[in-house]
């Protein structure tokens, strides 16, 4: 009987030993299926940053002779003088994502002049998001100029001027646009937010894929003080940089991607909830570019609009 009761002790022992084994090799199966899905995750994430080569991703749609792509793709100078501006647009089209450039505005007296950097549709119902750098005399600062149109339709003007130098250094503009709200950024700041109150009759860019422009031309018939101040072609070629183009963004591909772009999965980080809503940190910062350097808002333009304003004027934006 000693025999036997010691047999069984030592089956005991084994089947217990054995189960420990097997619950530590169920653990780290576990364990490196929950590395497998992270890693995933995080390369599908990165799927979605794409680093930007003027190469590769633009082409000069207009006065290509006057514009130039060099340090491996990564910068390129737009130039102006009196034969003609020059402007690039993206080869593919997006809906939804943060879209960056880097951009060095044109130095000294650069009235007249518009250096654009914007995203839009094609058609007479297009999309449109701004951003517009109005030049100015030797000295004065820089007019930016920030638009939106939905469907064709804009007239929905807020300006700035700069708290900084935009000559003498590339600061970063970012378009951030996702199915709840758009919003400019100036090195991370965010300066406007236009929301989706599409479901209230008011337009919102979310039906159409945009490409990115920019373009620097001659608008000396309204840029500068309205028009009264002319481009001083004796300051020419004038020239504008942009470097680190970056679209973050989901590549259109047509109507199935109205869908595909705009549903909340972590592959379409832009649906984040932490996109859908400025931090108290963001809205302070705004408030202090809108409160100290805003010029111009449309929402506030009675007499030109005859009192009849648009009705997202009277909604919450941010």
């Amino acid at each position: 009987m000693k025999r036997a009761s010691s047999v069984q002790t030592t089956h005991k022992k084994k089947k217990s030993k054995l189960r420990r084994i097997l619950s530590e090799s169920l653990k780290m199966r576990s364990f490196h299926g929950l590395v497998a899905v992270a890693f995933i995750s995080v390369i599908a994430f990165q799927s979605c940053v794409v680093h930007g080569n003027f190469y590769r991703d633009v082409y000069f749609n207009w006065g290509a002779k006057h514009s130039y792509i060099y340090g491996n793709g990564d910068n390129l100078n737009l130039l102006l003088d009196k034969s003609a501006g020059s402007g690039i647009q993206s080869y593919n089209s997006f809906l939804f994502g943060s879209i960056e450039m880097l951009i060095k505005l044109v130095p000294g007296n650069s009235a007249g002049t518009v250096t654009a950097y914007y995203l839009s549709s094609t058609g007479n119902y297009h999309d449109e998001i701004d951003f517009e750098f109005l030049g100015n005399s030797s000295g004065q600062p820089y007019t930016m100029h920030t638009n939106i149109f939905t469907q064709g339709k804009g007239n929905r003007e807020q300006q700035f001027k700069l708290w900084f130098d935009p000559t003498a250094d590339y600061h970063n503009y970012t378009i951030h646009w996702n199915p709840t709200a758009v919003v400019w950024f100036v090195d991370s700041i965010p300066i406007r937010v236009f929301r989706n109150y599409k479901s209230e009759g008011i337009g919102f860019p979310n039906q159409q894929g945009m490409q990115v422009y920019s373009s620097l031309w001659n608008a000396d018939n309204w840029a500068t003080r309205g028009g009264l101040v002319k481009i001083d072609w004796s300051c020419a070629p004038f020239m504008a940089g942009l470097k680190k183009f970056n679209a973050r963004a989901c590549k259109w591909e047509g109507p199935l991607s109205i869908i595909k772009c705009a549903v909340p999965t972590p592959f379409n980080w832009w649906t984040s909830r932490v996109y859908k809503q400025l931090n108290w940190d963001q809205l302070g910062k705004m408030k202090w570019v809108q409160d100290n350097y805003m010029i111009y808002n449309y929402c506030t333009d009675y007499k030109r609009f005859g009192g009849k304003m648009a009705p997202e004027c009277y909604k919450p934006q941010y």
